[in-house]
């Protein structure tokens, strides 16, 4: 019989947490406190220094496919699990706090029923977007896990080598193929139409000049995964017993439930068993048979029609000596793969993955938490000085090329949008994760406020992507960001997509279920979106600003002004931030006589003498490209 599982343990896990490492339930090993010396020599992909990333949840991205739309019963497994009570899909465009009729029915609040929400996103209709992205300027795509699972957000999954099926055109077709297998045995993996439909999503990508990685979640599985239900049903006669964490076995004579370790102890989560050489030899093998699946598809030894890397979902909960051999694998399939991870940690404690020997880069939260102490915060604000001296630290913090291939966010499914966080900007420190990440959930702080950012909240966004754009690392935007999207943090920074084509209701319901008239207007964005893709086409278009050299310009404190130079062998590129509310007249120590074009503005400026001076409005800034 299943153990029970709790309402704060199901919260807390919903879409792999940004975990502090110390709440693992492995043990460190020697392997994992010893440092390897930081190399000089650049181990990291070179294409990685030169792309803008594009992040996306496929459950809420786009409906391509209205015919593979999910159904109560692909539901089983996923909590809350409720299989009597009332459900149909999810409008697209509906007020997100709203209760459908069907949810009224249940009677269970707001937050029990968006957990049970489905709307409908598919590979198709990543597919049907990815000229979308490309205008946009995007040039790598991370993937949210897209592996069969019963949850919205696939971090439970039932295997490796799969694609869900109701993100594929044949759900049924493909649940017959795969019950023709032996999961065991990759000899029998046959190829679905979900699994074909992946392919294709990897070449299109690729037909574009884009990247694209998968989401690796190789800490646990599924509770209906195949080795674990095997193990559920045969217990200590299964051939997966030692694939897992068992506390104890079923046993009526002895009186002894089954018992396990789940991550986080939650029980639909069972972790993967580890000794001192990692994951163990059973899934272990699995998890490389998985991996060469999708990143050599035919096993032709050319990598070009598979995956160009992994993002790993908590990685930080998984033995150094896994990762060392992993990425050996990774390495010998595509020497130019690239591998993120996501690790949630003060920089000694991330430096011991960022070596050469494990990963390339990881998603850069301590970039995010800087900038927000620096646009957004009031309570914990830093000044121009303090922020540049942070930035520094985690700049110099990694040899090997690792700082150009950050991926440098601000949000993710894991957090708050970046508009919500500046509305609530008034308190909570994002740095203080541990408890920031509980008070950024609009579920757990009755003070939360999910109105729709003002056009001042606006303006500091924007002024953000001004210097994530022009700044060293690999940019990377949560889908939506550029559509103005907004809401706290999981699960409501997983809204359906907001589409130029399509008519949302007006937001006017709140988490309370009270109503607030006229209510907030829920559309797409063309003047955020129209400012990203122009920074994005900057980015894009100057090779300085990608892998040019960084030079810090101005720290003024007291005008609260930020400038930094970024140089190429052919170009210098000065950028300069007003992050005050006024506007301020900015001069600048430049060679003599030398001329600027105004890159986001428009308009030549020219030195007098060995100073120029740039007026920059409030909460804006310029990137001036030096004529030759």
């Amino acid at each position: 019989m299943k153990s029970s599982i709790t309402r704060a343990g199901i919260a807390a896990a919903t879409g792999a947490l940004l975990l502090l490492s110390t709440a693992c339930t492995s043990t460190p090993t020697p392997a994992q406190k010893a440092l390897t010396p930081e190399t000089t020599d650049e181990f990291v992909p070179s294409w990685a220094k030169n792309v803008v990333w594009y992040q996306v949840f496929p459950e809420r991205f786009n409906n391509g496919d209205p015919s593979n739309d999910p159904k109560l019963e692909d539901l089983t497994g996923a909590w809350p699990t409720a299989p009597d009570k009332p459900w149909d899909i999810s409008p697209w465009t509906s007020d997100w706090y709203e209760l459908q009729p069907w949810e009224w029915a249940t009677g269970e609040n707001i937050w029990w029923n968006i957990l049970r929400r489905r709307c409908g996103g598919d590979l198709q209709g990543i597919i049907d977007k990815l000229d979308y992205l490309q205008d946009l300027g995007v040039t790598a795509i991370y993937l949210n896990p897209i592996f069969m699972s019963p949850s919205l957000h696939k971090y439970d999954g039932e295997s490796y080598h799969h694609v869900e099926p109701i993100f594929g055109p044949d759900p049924a077709g493909d649940e017959a193929l795969i019950a023709t297998e032996n999961p065991a045995d990759p000899s029998t993996w046959v190829m679905t139409s979900a699994d074909n439909l992946a392919l294709e999503l990897i070449n299109e990508v690729h037909k574009r000049g884009m990247r694209i990685i998968f989401d690796g979640v190789f800490n646990h599985l599924g509770y209906n995964s195949w080795p674990f239900q095997d193990v559920v049903k045969n217990q200590q006669d299964s051939p997966y017993k030692d694939w897992f964490v068992v506390h104890s076995w079923r046993d009526e004579e002895a009186g002894t439930e089954f018992k396990y370790q789940g991550w986080f102890g939650v029980d639909t989560l069972p972790e993967l068993r580890e000794d001192e050489n990692g994951i163990v030899d059973g899934p272990k093998q699995y998890i490389f048979d998985s991996t060469s699946r999708w990143m050599d598809p035919n096993g032709d030894g050319d990598p070009s029609d598979g995956i160009d890397g992994w993002r790993l979902d908590v990685a930080f909960c998984v033995d150094h000596a896994f990762w060392k051999d992993w990425r050996k694998h990774v390495k010998a399939i595509n020497p130019e793969a690239y591998l993120t991870a996501e690790i949630v940690d003060p920089i000694p404690k991330v430096k011991p993955y960022l070596q050469g020997d494990e990963f390339d880069a990881v998603m850069n939260y301590n970039f995010a938490f800087t900038s927000a102490e620096f646009f957004i915060e009031e309570e914990h604000s830093i000044t121009p000085s303090e922020f540049d001296a942070k930035l520094r630290d985690l700049r110099n913090a990694f040899g090997g090329g690792v700082a150009s291939v950050q991926q440098n966010l601000f949000d993710s499914h894991d957090t708050n949008r970046i508009g919500s966080h500046i509305v609530n900007r008034a308190h909570g420190h994002y740095r203080d994760w541990g408890s920031y990440f509980n008070n950024s959930k609009a579920e757990n702080n009755r003070n939360y406020n999910t109105r729709k950012p003002s056009d001042a909240d606006r303006q500091i966004q924007k002024l953000f992507v001004i210097f994530q754009m022009t700044y060293p690392g690999a940019p990377m935007v949560y889908y939506g960001d550029e559509a103005g999207m907004w809401g706290g943090n999981d699960p409501d920074c997983r809204k359906p997509m907001v589409w130029p084509e399509l008519t949302y209701q007006r937001e006017t319901t709140l988490p309370t279920g009270a109503k607030f008239s006229p209510g907030d207007v829920v559309a797409y964005d063309h003047d955020m979106a129209s400012h990203y893709r122009k920074m994005i086409r900057i980015r894009n278009n100057h090779p300085a600003l990608r892998t040019g050299d960084f030079e810090t310009v101005l720290t003024d404190d007291e005008a609260e002004v930020y400038a930094y130079r970024r140089i190429a062998p052919r170009e210098n590129i000065l950028v300069v931030l007003n992050n005050s509310d006024q506007p301020r007249a900015v001069s600048l120590p430049v060679g003599r006589g030398q001329v600027f074009t105004d890159l986001l503005n428009g308009g030549l400026l020219a030195a007098e003498g060995t100073t120029l001076t740039v007026n920059i409005p409030a909460r804006w800034g310029a990137v001036l490209n030096l004529e030759k």
